[in-house]
Formats: structure tokens, C-alpha cells, sequence
């Protein structure tokens, strides 16, 4: 039901493993619609989208102009792919110790990494057709999740992927009651090799570090592969369902 999408909305598109993500569906479905959103004006370089939208989606000003775009195609989007998220900038990373827990830091965490999902929800809600089969996955990460977590630390990142988590949770009821048929789903990509994980591949094993290419490829095939059942999971890449 789910794994032949003619529209795709993928969200974040200018990152690491949106722009793969990109290229993967292109190739795997070149006949479909595929629309971008990201704060680049210019839109992604490694692919062409059928339509580009600019927006900022931590600002919820940005929710009318998303809902705009949404609502210029016949039909909601067959899939949505939320890639919205930050792990570090130049001037802050994980948290080792509470003691460096920060408030700025935290709520700056909150915004990019779950404000911007919901508001991409609200922004496709009225857009919705209780007939239309609909795919929604936000990547989160299983540090994200609260059942996995032996280690500590990184608590900014934590927190606000095990608060992702919950909304993609509340949503799939939500929208499970709303829709005749729909997968909402957290996505773990693995460890990817891109600008969010670079400063701390040094002790991964090689195996364990994948390019984006290869993760694109199996979240895609993730996506394809789901039925209701996996309605509200948190998932690995090769589609295990993992701990909340």
C-alpha cells in the first residue's frame, strides 16, 4: 500500500542524509512529485525537486507558507520525510556532565529537533484526506531512547530525541483515528558520515560508520517496506523496531 509514493515531501532537504534521501527517491520513483523545504533559498544542489519551498520551521510563522505549498498539489503527499535535527554547532556539543547543561543550549535543541516536526504537522494536517494513504517519518536516533540508554550523557540531544519520539508516538494515534490508512514512524539511521556525526567518528569501527548513500538507500527501503502494524515505532534502519 504504501511503497509505490507518487509525492513526496521531504523536510530539511539541504542535510547530509535529506540530500541523499533526495537522490535515492528520484531514482527509485522518478515519476514522482517530489517538493523540498529547507532555509535554503536555493533548494538542494544534488538533485532537482519538482517545487522548493524556503522556510524556517522552528519559526511557527512558517507554518501558513508550508501549509500553502502543500495545498498547491491536487493531492496531500503520498510520503513525508522530516530530516529537521541537530547534534553540535562551533560553539556547543554534547553535554558529558550535567554540569554543562544549559539552558539556551537545551531549548535551541528543543526547537530544531522537535519544534520543527510538529510544526511540518501542522502545516500538512488540513491538507489530509481521511481516504489518502499516508507515510510520515521523522529521523530521530536511538539515543533517543529511553529503554537503550546505559550510558548517559549528551543530554540536550537525549532529551530532545526521546521528546521527538513522543510526539511521533501521539501523532500516529492521532492521525491512526483520522486516516483510513497510515504509517507515522521515528526512523534510526545508523551512525552516517556527515557533518552531524564528524566530530565524533574517531572511535567507530568502520563497519559501523555508514555513507549516506547507503543510509538513504535503507531508510527508503524501510519506508517502502511498512504496513500499519509499525504505526507509532521507533525504528532501526534495517526496520527493527527499537525501545522507546
Amino acid at each position: 500500500m504504501f511503497d509505490q509514493p507518487g509525492s513526496i515531501l521531504l523536510a530539511g532537504a539541504s542535510g547530509g542524509v535529506a540530500t541523499a534521501l533526495g537522490v535515492e527517491v528520484l531514482q527509485r520513483f522518478p515519476d514522482a512529485e517530489l517538493l523540498t523545504i529547507s532555509r535554503n533559498a536555493e533548494g538542494p544542489q544534488a538533485f532537482t525537486p519538482t517545487r522548493h519551498l524556503q522556510a524556517d520551521l522552528t519559526d511557527p510563522d512558517s507554518v501558513a507558507g508550508v501549509r500553502d505549498f502543500v495545498r498547491a498539489s491536487d493531492d496531500p503527499p503520498d510520503w513525508v520525510i522530516c530530516c529537521c535535527g541537530i547534534l553540535h554547532t562551533e560553539d556547543h556539543g554534547p553535554e558529558k556532565a550535567l554540569d554543562q547543561c544549559e539552558e539556551g543550549w537545551l531549548l535551541q535543541s528543543m526547537r530544531i529537533n522537535v519544534v520543527t516536526h510538529i510544526h511540518l504537522a501542522q502545516a500538512l494536517a488540513p491538507a489530509l484526506k481521511p481516504s489518502h494513504p499516508l507515510v510520515w517519518a521523522s529521523l530521530s536516533a536511538k539515543v533517543g531512547s529511553i529503554g537503550d540508554n546505559h550510558l548517559g550523557g549528551w543530554y540536550s540531544y537525549r532529551m530532545s530525541k526521546a521528546a521527538l519520539n513522543m510526539f511521533i508516538r501521539n501523532l500516529s494515534i492521532e492521525w491512526g483515528r483520522r486516516l483510513d490508512h497510515c504509517c507515522v514512524v521515528a526512523v534510526h539511521p545508523g551512525t552516517t558520515d556527515t557533518a552531524l556525526s564528524k566530530p565524533f567518528q574517531k572511535n567507530i569501527p568502520e563497519d559501523k560508520l555508514y555513507s549516506a548513500s547507503t543510509s538513504a538507500e535503507r531508510i527508503v527501503d524501510v519506508l517502502a517496506g511498512l504496513d500499519e502494524e509499525r504505526n507509532g515505532r521507533l525504528l532501526f534502519w534495517d526496520g527493527e523496531v527499537l525501545p522507546w
